[in-house]
């Protein structure tokens, strides 16, 4: 398992390199100009744009561009934000644990809803909770994230009364745990749970509702759970300790894939609900054409994906031990 891992990381170094060089060189032929997002709207002459590209430091061949800004990655250093001409670092300490810990809360809710529904749909087959499930699930796909927390706001906003019904002082969770936890899962008050991380949660929950729904039917029909259900075993330990654990091989797939989706979705999400995290920062940064932070933002995407592919890889032969990695 050791050698397997570092043969996966040292196989992510080319994955994130050729990540890295696609992003850098296609916003470079992205319409829009940095100079002139500077500029305002005072008009840009040859000699403006001349010692504004020389400040920001576009004024060199895009290749020694891309090797000077990767030499820095090398070395944790990601440079400066072209619009705010401050240390793209600093910014990253403040957002990107709050992304982080909004895409967990999002997985974990999604899980916590998903498994057991999905586990119960499969065991009461054509029944009025596999009707209801089923319908949550296709509901949870359908329903846009962005249309589903406008509607939130607007009529959140109408229901309390309130002109800004989201907390608008956004605390760390070292700082004030509760709350931090009271604007990401309970921002209309704790028995209205329906804040960013829950928003991001429900819509992930629907794949992984109707996966866990038809691996458990194919599990059920396997003849060692039959063989179990004849020895007169209990439901419960059917269901938990011999179908389910196989049942999740596949699952877990999913939820790894659901990377990409959560650090796009925390875009719109983050975006919707006023979150300081680097979902906001990273659309904030594509209006204002800010390439240094839009490439680094997309690198770390990166890097978590391929740590997340990682991660599913290792929980295989925890789940199944006939699966052995060398």
């Amino acid at each position: 398992m050791r050698n397997y891992i570092i043969k996966r990381l040292l196989l992510a170094i080319p994955t994130l390199i050729g990540v890295s060089i696609l992003v850098f060189f296609m916003l470079r032929i992205l319409p829009g100009d940095i100079v002139q997002q500077v500029a305002g709207d005072n008009e840009v002459t040859a000699e403006d744009r001349a010692r504004i590209e020389a400040e920001l430091g576009l004024d060199q061949p895009a290749w020694r561009e891309y090797i000077d800004w990767l030499g820095g990655v090398m070395t944790l250093d990601f440079g400066r934000s072209l619009r705010l001409r401050t240390p793209i670092g600093d910014q990253l300490k403040d957002t990107l644990p709050t992304t982080i810990e909004m895409s967990v809360l999002a997985l974990f809710i999604a899980m916590l809803i998903a498994l057991p529904v999905g586990v119960l749909a499969a065991v009461r087959q054509d029944s009025m909770w596999d009707y209801v499930a089923r319908s949550l699930s296709i509901g949870f796909l359908a329903i846009p994230n962005f249309w589903l927390g406008t509607m939130i706001i607007v009529y959140a906003s109408i229901w309390f009364t309130a002109s800004t019904p989201v907390p608008a002082d956004y605390r760390q969770f070292w700082e004030d745990p509760i709350a931090n936890l009271q604007f990401l899962v309970f921002p209309f008050g704790y028995f209205i749970p329906i804040g960013p991380a829950v928003l991001l949660g429900v819509g992930l929950s629907g794949t992984i509702m109707r996966l866990t729904r038809a691996q458990m039917l194919e599990v059920l029909r396997q003849d060692y759970v039959r063989t179990a259900w004849a020895k007169g075993l209990k439901e419960r330990r059917v269901v938990i300790g011999h179908a389910m654990k196989n049942a999740l091989i596949p699952v877990v797939t999913v939820i790894g894939l659901q990377v990409p989706i959560l650090v796009g979705g925390s875009v719109i999400v983050e975006t919707i609900y006023n979150v300081p995290g680097m979902g906001q920062w990273l659309y904030q940064s594509i209006g204002f054409r800010d390439y240094t932070v839009v490439q680094t933002i997309a690198l770390i995407s990166a890097l978590f994906v391929v740590v997340a592919n990682l991660v599913v890889d290792v929980a295989y032969a925890y789940l199944d031990p006939r699966i052995r990695y060398s």
